[in-house]
């Protein structure tokens, strides 16, 4: 067993070693001033962690907080949860190679959270579920709740841990000189200290800290790089022709206009409004308010990657324009930082790769333990119940490493690769998660139909595009279909699963008044609010609105400028 698992890291590394470009292999050279900046970060993390994990009492203070976090701790963790290694390097990587049009998506999210934070909160609240599959079952059916669990899974090991432990492996590669394998090592055990001592608590709170850290550490970065190239102007002038627009032609192999407004949408509602690796921040909320509120906060943190990721992207293109795109971000931090800023920018980079990485912890840990443990063995004491949490963890975490050897044959923009697996996952959970809560007449059976037929396509989908990238397909249907851009075949299967979850619908008995009962819009009244609540329900409710639609605002000029 032993050997077969050296063997395995081995193979990995090997892969992995051969993508790494010979002109920054070498390590950074850190002064003491820097060691100390790093040690004070995990020093500071380490000590938050621990004094909320003595907290941590039953099951629901280890995955939700005890749901009493308050709306800028919410809003802090879901950014930071959402920015991972994989943005610094694949958001400045693919910023490198296509310019400022990958940041739609970090602006379709603005939009989304809204969603979030308007339609899905209230229902996701009130039910009281730990997990997202849990609400499933509430509204539909039991096979729809384990279809789900399964999917996230699996959506785990290939967008989420495989791919933050290998960009965080490039970044640590170019500042350390350390391989794969010691980066895994190290990522894995000094994040797991905290996150299995301390569950959600110590997560989101170590998570505050961290979006503090990220945010400085890139400002500082993005500033110096833009005084290198010699400002603003010098950079519009120097960068290639249409790299400062959003809005590429319908026929861009990558981001298409009509696929980058709407296929976004289909894949943000996904990730942001029922995923647990997300939402289980806005479960531990106080009550709607907070929730809404942290939601709302986090999309005015969503405006910021495009100035501080995108951009020093563009910036390593004009003053390396030679090195592969997921180098750009390890090329500015190797060659253009002094000393003291190396120790800031580079804790920055382990603040959100630790971030992500807790998050996928605890909210695996949950999924497992929650909806399938637990409905195994009903009457587990909630001590096995961590354990057996922990124990999954591990498993899941073995597989990322393992699947990380396999990335590069998908795309060497990590960004792109997680917005391409996203794309063939999302849209049947999106349909039925949204006319879930729109549509009272939208029945289990149609859900569980609509789950397994959207994810048969793309599964379908996904391997057509691995062999048509690696053997190329003859001419013909199937390679036409592989050929397809990923947002507009999401799109594509969005539609063909509301389609399909409508018509099973109204060829299904209708749904018992019980069943939807405080869990749609038809039943929106339901959803009680107690007396003390009430009273500041209105100050915040107007605030949420007030701040709602500046973001709004913000997000089209932004569209606007950049067109």
């Amino acid at each position: 067993m032993f050997r077969l698992h050296y063997v395995t890291i081995f193979f990995i590394f090997r892969v992995y070693q051969n993508n790494i470009n010979e002109p920054y292999k070498d390590p950074m050279k850190f002064e003491v001033i820097d060691l100390c900046i790093i040690g004070a970060y995990f020093l500071l993390v380490f000590i938050v962690g621990f004094y909320y994990s003595r907290k941590e009492k039953t099951s629901t203070d280890y995955f939700l907080a005890g749901r009493h976090i308050k709306w800028y701790a919410i809003g802090a963790a879901l950014f930071a949860s959402n920015i991972s290694s994989e943005h610094f390097i694949g958001l400045s990587g693919t910023g490198y190679n296509t310019g400022l049009a990958v940041g739609m998506f970090e602006w379709s999210a603005c939009f989304v959270v809204l969603i979030l934070g308007w339609v899905f909160v209230p229902f996701y609240l009130k039910s009281g579920v730990f997990t997202m599959p849990e609400f499933l079952e509430r509204r539909y059916n039991e096979k729809c709740r384990w279809f789900l669990t399964s999917i996230s899974i699996v959506a785990y090991v290939l967008t989420k841990i495989s791919v933050t432990l290998l960009a965080g492996g490039i970044v640590l590669n170019a500042v350390m000189g350390w391989d794969l394998y010691t980066s895994a090592i190290v990522m894995v055990i000094a994040t797991g200290i905290y996150t299995v001592a301390g569950g959600l608590s110590a997560v989101i709170y170590t998570e505050v800290l961290q979006t503090i850290i990220l945010i400085a550490g890139a400002i500082i970065l993005t500033i110096l790089g833009m005084n290198e190239v010699g400002g603003t102007t010098a950079l519009f002038e120097k960068a290639p022709e249409g790299f400062f627009s959003l809005f590429k032609p319908a026929d861009h192999p990558e981001f298409p206009w009509p696929g980058m407004i709407f296929g976004t949408l289909v894949t943000g509602i996904w990730y942001w409004c029922t995923d647990q690796f997300i939402v289980q921040r806005v479960l531990s909320a106080k009550n709607i308010d907070h929730a809404r509120s942290g939601s709302i906060f986090a999309g005015f943190l969503k405006l910021l990657p495009v100035f501080i990721l995108i951009i020093p992207g563009i910036i390593a293109r004009v003053l390396y324009p030679n090195i592969p795109p997921n180098e750009a971000y390890p090329a500015i931090i190797t060659n253009l930082l002094p000393a003291g800023i190396r120790g800031v920018v580079v804790a920055s980079v382990m603040a959100a790769l630790m971030s992500s990485l807790a998050s996928c912890f605890n909210s695996s840990s949950t999924l497992f333990t929650i909806d399938v443990y637990k409905k195994w063995y009903p009457h587990a004491n909630e001590f096995v119940l961590v354990n057996i949490g922990r124990i999954a963890t591990f498993v899941l975490v073995i597989f990322g490493i393992i699947w990380v050897s396999f990335i590069n044959s998908i795309s060497d923009q990590l960004y792109v690769y997680m917005q391409t697996i996203q794309a063939y996952i999302a849209p049947p959970v999106t349909v039925i998660f949204l006319l879930g809560v729109l549509w009272a007449r939208g029945t289990g059976n149609a859900a569980y139909i609509t789950l397994v037929a959207g994810f048969a396509i793309g599964v379908f989908r996904f391997a057509l595009e691995i062999i048509n990238k690696n053997y190329v397909l003859a001419p013909g249907l199937l390679k036409s279909i592989a050929e397809i851009n990923f947002l507009y075949f999401a799109m594509i299967i969005f539609v063909i699963c509301v389609l399909l979850f409508v018509v099973v619908s109204l060829l299904s008995p209708q749904p018992a008044a019980s069943q939807v009962k405080g869990l749609t819009y038809k039943f929106a009244n339901d959803i009680v609010i107690d007396r003390e609540y009430k009273r500041d329900h209105r100050t915040h409710y107007k605030l949420n609105v007030i701040f709602s639609v500046c973001l709004v605002v913000i997000i089209l000029y932004l569209y606007y400028l950049f067109f």
